[in-house]
């Protein structure tokens, strides 16, 4: 008897998979796979740890400054104090070192002698800032007869500017104006021939204090550089020691000794803060003054209710949000500076 193959038979065995084939397979991909993951999760986390070590890296360089502002970059600000403008031509001649020869002839240096201070704000003579003329104007102390001659050039100058005007000199009431303006313009320039080493006068001390020091609402009256005309007002100087204090009336002196010169209020401000902090070495200084200009209110545009503020701030005052607020606080500038 003939026996025929059941087809669906045939079919089942010839379509039927290779299970130990597909198994083995299947168990290989799987561990490659897992494998890989794990590789890949082990990489994401060495990334995620080298970035959060550039973090605090950046964290630690600009103190936090680039995380606050939102900016991945830390941006520093630039230091406010800056190389006094002077006239070259009114400094000293520098002396160099010179080598002496001893009977064994051996090369021994003399000391070179120090004509400048290493400050950028005040002179070793102390004068802050001299500009052409100061040194013979401060000679003239010691020479009555230049300083009579200077006052006499002056007095031909102030008579000379009568007559442009179309006023008379030989009035009664202005005869003797050339002499007295001669003389008041010495005195509102006085700062010229003032010493910041003598106003000071070693009155540094060493105590340990290291809180805020204020000295507000100190008068300040100067002139007007481009007109020659007054401006006025108070100035507020705050700064926290590093051990040792100043006498507070010297910081009104300091104040007083650049006011009495041609200035505005923007140089004028900085004068005063970059001298306390050279002659000091405080943490910090903070100046900050309010004044009215007459070359806006007489002349101009004439607005006689307008004032100017300004101010410096260096050291711990220019780094930390929190004391400068502070210092306008009590100075009562409440307004927050940044």
């Amino acid at each position: 008897m003939v026996q025929f193959d059941d087809p669906k038979r045939g079919d089942s065995e010839s379509t039927a998979p290779d299970i130990s084939a597909s198994s083995v397979t299947g168990i290989s991909d799987i561990d490659e796979s897992i494998d890989g993951g794990k590789k890949q999760v082990h990489g994401e986390g060495r990334d995620d740890k080298k970035a959060s070590k550039k973090k605090r890296r950046r964290r630690t360089k600009d103190n936090g400054i680039s995380e606050t502002n939102g900016h991945t970059s830390s941006s520093k600000r630039r230091n406010s104090i800056s190389k006094a403008a002077r006239d070259p031509r009114d400094e000293p001649p520098t002396k160099t070192k010179k080598k002496a020869k001893t009977k064994h002839d051996a090369e021994v240096e003399v000391p070179e002698v120090e004509t400048r201070s290493p400050s950028p704000v005040i002179d070793f003579d102390g004068l802050s800032r001299p500009s052409l003329g100061t040194r013979e104007r401060r000679g003239e102390q010691e020479n009555s007869e230049q300083a009579a001659q200077r006052l006499e050039k002056m007095q031909g100058a102030v008579r000379t500017l009568l007559e442009c005007i179309g006023e008379d000199p030989d009035r009664e009431g202005v005869l003797d104006t050339p002499k007295r303006y001669a003389k008041a313009m010495l005195f509102f320039t006085k700062g010229y021939q003032e010493n910041v080493r003598d106003i000071v006068n070693n009155a540094i001390f060493h105590e340990n204090h290291n809180e805020m020091v204020i000295v507000k609402d100190i008068e300040i009256f100067s002139l007007c550089e481009h007109h020659l005309v007054p401006f006025f007002g108070k100035m507020h100087i705050g700064y926290i020691p590093k051990n040792n204090v100043i006498g507070i009336s010297k910081l009104p002196r300091i104040a007083e000794l650049f006011s009495r010169r041609l200035q505005v209020q923007e140089r004028l401000t900085r004068e005063v803060a970059n001298a306390i902090m050279e002659v000091l070495k405080p943490q910090g200084v903070a100046v900050v003054m309010e004044s009215s200009h007459l070359c806006m209110v007489m002349r101009g545009v004439e607005k006689t209710t307008t004032s100017t503020i300004t101010s410096c701030v260096l050291g711990c005052f220019e780094k930390k949000e929190k004391t400068r607020n502070e210092f306008l606080s009590l100075v009562g500038l409440n307004r927050g500076y940044r």
